[in-house]
């Protein structure tokens, strides 16, 4: 590059030099990058490439524990998931984790807790019903694999 910009600087004994240019730019490629994808997709990233894959929405504190449980089970299958433990209301989370634009949520009550179950809601297609964690791990690990 100084022979293209014709670069050059007067050294100390008033000759004529040309600069050394060392210039790396990776970090501003991958912004660029990370922007065009995220405008692309308007920010719904598809499954496999959501930066949070599952949401778990516990109903109330009392199953808090259950949805950490959950995330365990989750994490393990290789899903990156979080939990809403907030004290919000049920309808503020979901519509939270909508504007999220998070591609699964889990609604996790007493229902669910007991029989280690969890209600399906996926961005797009709305509820799916009540399946067990381990056949939802199955589910996403399988659409993550296909990148649907």
């Amino acid at each position: 590059m100084p022979e293209k910009f014709d670069l050059s600087y007067i050294g100390e004994d008033n000759r004529k030099y040309r600069p050394v240019v060392i210039h790396r730019a990776v970090y501003g490629s991958i912004d660029r990058f990370i922007g065009i994808l995220t405008e692309h997709y308007s920010g719904a990233f598809p499954l496999w490439l959501a930066p949070v894959q599952v949401k778990l929405l516990p109903v109330s504190a009392p199953f808090l524990d259950y949805a950490f449980q959950v995330k365990a089970a989750l994490r393990n299958a290789g899903i990156r998931v979080e939990v809403d433990g907030s004290n919000e209301k049920l309808g503020y989370k979901i519509r939270e984790a909508q504007l999220e634009k998070i591609p699964y949520m889990l609604i996790l009550g007493e229902n669910e807790a007991t029989s280690g179950t969890a209600a399906v809601r996926k961005r797009g297609e709305g509820d799916l019903g009540t399946k067990s964690v381990q056949e939802i791990a199955e589910q996403i690990c399988k659409e993550i694999r296909e990148k649907k």
